[in-house]
């Protein structure tokens, strides 16, 4: 079959993407732009990319085009496809069916009171943070037991190199999101999925453009929740109100929750010590920063993990991945050997590079929250070292100003902060300065803020770039412009 993806640059679609060339389908897809790794990934699977939306990309016609949940009505390829009554589907419904559902029985491990299913064993990771990190445990996991798990991750898992791929039966572990699925199909992707185990991470109020309030979200999490059977399982973030309230709504399915000793929602540091008396699952820290930690099952110790990961929000993530895995068959312990050797997902605090003493970082935070725990596992990793935050609010929710409020404060945890402000941003981003004491400036273009880090930076700096695309390539330039001016590192600040 021949296939055109419409919207094909994005995580998801780029993973449908390789899924179908698995299948042995002939792929072919269009996007307004690619950028790694992304465009690397769907490269080296040889498969074409176009630029753009051209309906002479749908000629002559595929027997089948997949939609992206970005493209609208009124996108010339849409319409085109419309028009002429080319067979289309959405991504979410397209690996349901294609790959979810399209294999035999498979017998239910780690309950006794499981029975048997049709098509895949899906384990799906949902929460408005941690989805694409704990997707990637969880598939690692199950890879390290030698359950050769099929996955579909919003980024590229290093321990991979892919973002997706078919696996052996029955296990298939998938980033279960909440954005709507097409334009033709307003529910959550991941009603389409159908998962037998389901980790709820969190839920903050995000993705404006799509959802009105939170108890619109709280109610698409709610129709998750339906579709997990009674002899499936539910791991819970036990700190968190929002999915509270959400199981009150209705829940058939036992539930295990999770949580760091005298943490948040998030692993921050609320109360001193102490155990969450009603978590199933509890980390007790061993070290401030998170690399290591002691894991709970039932207030019983079941081992301990020792990792390259920082954070206590990246615990939380291994602690709902430990869960899931367990219930799939993986014993704690060998979870916990698994987690060892996990090595995260790209854009995900990845060290882009190390120019004269000073440290460049590529984070896909992109909400207070995430930007919040972000800097602070950083902190706690490099303690005195001065951080710099550069910052481009480019996902829709930034851009509606919807969380222009919380925005300073997630970021004093930074020592400097540069802020991105392009000639179409919609809100002026020096609001968010007031709450930042004069450590905060703001620039209309890149190359502007490549030319004053250059100049700036000095040994031991660490510069923590933060955004949810490309970038203009930022990282690779301030790299770049570092190596160019050597002195420019040892020189103080202007």
């Amino acid at each position: 079959m021949r296939i055109h993806i419409l919207g094909i640059g994005g995580t998801f679609m780029g993973g449908v993407a390789v899924l179908a060339r698995a299948l042995g389908h002939s792929v072919t897809g269009s996007d307004a732009k690619v950028y790694p790794p992304m465009s690397t990934q769907l490269e080296a699977e040889g498969i074409t990319l176009r630029e753009g939306y051209d309906p002479a990309h749908l000629e002559p016609a595929p027997d089948l085009v997949i939609i992206g949940n970005a493209l609208s009505r009124g996108n010339p390829a849409v319409e085109h496809v419309l028009d002429r009554g080319i067979p289309y589907t959405s991504g979410a419904q397209w690996v349901a069916e294609n790959v979810l559902r399209r294999t035999g029985t498979y017998e239910c491990r780690g309950r006794q009171d499981a029975g048997s299913g049709q098509g895949r064993w899906v384990l799906a990771v949902a929460g408005t943070h941690g989805k694409t990190t704990a997707t990637s445990m969880l598939a690692w996991i199950l890879e390290y037991a030698n359950l050769k798990p099929g996955f579909l991750v919003g980024g590229v898992p290093e321990n991979f190199g892919v973002s997706a791929r078919l696996g052996d039966e029955p296990f298939f572990v998938i980033e279960a999101d909440e954005y709507d699925t097409a334009f033709f199909d307003k529910r959550s992707k991941f009603v389409h999925y159908r998962p037998r185990t389901a980790i709820l991470n969190n839920l903050e109020y995000d993705h404006a453009d799509i959802f009105p309030d939170i108890a619109a979200i709280r109610r698409q999490f709610h129709h998750l929740v339906r579709s997990v059977p009674g002899s499936g399982l539910l791991v819970v973030n036990g700190a968190d109100a929002q999915l509270a309230q959400t199981l009150e709504l209705g829940c058939w399915t036992p539930v295990e929750k999770f949580g760091v000793a005298g943490g948040d929602v998030h692993g921050r540091t609320s109360v001193a010590g102490g155990r969450m008396p009603e978590a199933t699952w509890q980390a007790e820290p061993l070290m401030s920063d998170g690399s290591r930690f002691r894991v709970l099952f039932q207030g019983k110790e079941q081992g301990s993990v020792e990792w390259d990961l920082i954070g206590t929000h990246n615990v939380l993530n291994a602690l709902a991945a430990l869960a899931a895995a367990r219930h799939a068959g993986v014993p704690v312990k060998t979870g916990c050997a698994a987690l060892k050797e996990f090595r995260n997902v790209k854009r995900r605090m990845e060290v882009r590079g190390t120019v004269r003493g000073v440290t460049v970082y590529d984070d896909f935070a992109h909400h207070p929250t995430a930007i919040h725990t972000t800097l602070a596992a950083l902190r706690a990793r490099v303690g005195g070292k001065r951080i710099v935050a550069v910052l481009e609010a480019r996902s829709n929710t930034m851009r509606m100003g919807v969380h222009r409020a919380e925005l300073g404060p997630a970021l004093a945890g930074a020592d400097q902060v540069i802020l991105f402000q392009p000639a179409d941003f919609p809100w002026d981003i020096k609001i968010v300065t007031a709450a930042l004491n004069g450590r905060a400036r703001v620039f209309r273009s890149v190359d502007e803020i490549v030319t004053l880090l250059g100049q700036e930076l000095r040994p031991d700096d660490q510069v923590l770039i933060m955004s949810n695309g490309g970038f203009d390539g930022i990282h690779a330039k301030l790299l770049a412009r570092l190596a160019a001016t050597p002195n420019a590192a040892t020189r103080p600040p202007g």
